[in-house]
């Protein structure tokens, strides 16, 4: 095919400018177009044995149809097109890569498959439709992203009738958004780590690294490079054999995925129980699964399945079991010899 298709009226002038004896270049000059297009349609004509002046009964749709036999008559080849969400689901699994996949799906479709570069830039260009921002790769079981809500929700204290704020602890999966929420009665330290506790027990197993926001719980000292984390946080991490990656200062990105989970969260939590009134950190938390489960359940946009389907299929398996007993909390505490 030349690299630009022509009107009828230019590729006529072209046969009748090299029956005039005029040069390729010279051609080309007069009609602007390229040296390469010119001998490309006269090689064309001549194979269609095609000489000027053209028989006047030969319209343009035989003219096209003797230039072009190729385009005008071969079958259109209909090669098989993968399942792209598949493909995408199938990445998120670890050492699992776009070549290993593509091998796959030539062995399935040898004859009609897509060759490997363009398999990659119809995958490079789907998953372009789901986000304009540069998404984030999180392989299955590797990364859940903690944090706390803006909001808080009013509990009032049964025995002594006083209200107090209880904050929401959020936890997202990386590879599945598969995402907890619950109730505690402040951020400190024996809250920041039952809540991280309650959390494993309820995906039922571990994950290789917890990425907190840079809450004086978890991260005594912030730093965009090497932040301290809190003594008994890294206890904790150390007991459940995980490791523990703070968000960076003003890296909005790094903490992304619990960002959305908190939104989430607040729009169809906080929002659904504004007009309830609890009196027990437990009536809260009891009225918060149901909620939770809706959330978790909710078929995707532009993806198939929910974030459970996706949890059980990519998070779940990947998880390491859980120990036997839950981490026995311990305070940390710098004192001055008297």
């Amino acid at each position: 095919m030349p690299k630009e298709r022509l009107s009828m009226r230019k590729i006529k002038e072209v046969l009748r400018l090299k029956a005039e004896r005029w040069s390729d270049r010279r051609i080309a000059k007069s009609c602007v177009i390229a040296r390469s297009t010119v001998a490309d349609y006269l090689q064309r004509a001549k194979a269609a044995g095609l000489t000027w002046p053209l028989p006047e009964e030969m319209g343009q749709e035989e003219l096209e149809l003797l230039l072009f036999p190729s385009a005008s008559t071969a079958p259109a080849c209909q090669q098989f097109l993968p399942d792209w969400s598949n493909i995408c689901l199938e990445l998120k699994k670890k050492h699992v890569t776009l070549a290993l996949l593509w091998q796959e799906y030539k062995e399935q479709h040898p004859g009609d498959g897509y060759q490997y570069s363009h398999f990659c830039d119809l995958y490079r260009a789907w998953k372009k439709r789901l986000n304009l921002v540069m998404r984030q790769e999180h392989r299955a079981g590797e990364k859940l992203f903690v944090d706390y809500c803006g909001q808080t929700i009013p509990v009032v204290d049964g025995t002594t009738g006083d209200v107090f704020k209880a904050e929401v602890f959020v936890a997202v999966f990386g590879a599945s958004n598969f995402t907890y929420a619950e109730a505690s009665r402040t951020q400190t330290l024996p809250d920041w780590i039952g809540s991280h506790e309650r959390a494993f027990r309820f995906f039922g197993g571990v994950p290789e690294v917890v990425v907190p926001d840079n809450l004086r719980s978890g991260v005594s000292r912030s730093c965009r490079y090497d932040p301290d984390i809190n003594p008994t946080y890294h206890e904790f991490a150390v007991y459940y054999g995980i490791a523990v990656m703070p968000a960076r200062a003003r890296r909005p990105r790094d903490k992304a995925k619990v960002e959305v989970g908190v939104q989430l969260v607040e729009r169809w939590i906080h929002a659904k129980l504004r007009n309830r009134t609890f009196f027990s950190l437990a009536d809260l938390n009891n009225a918060i699964r149901p909620l939770l489960d809706q959330i978790n359940q909710k078929p995707f946009k532009k993806l198939t399945g929910s974030r459970r389907s996706l949890f059980e299929t990519l998070d779940q398996p990947a998880l390491r079991p859980l120990p036997d007993q839950p981490f026995p909390v311990g305070q940390w505490k710098k004192v001055r010899v008297g």
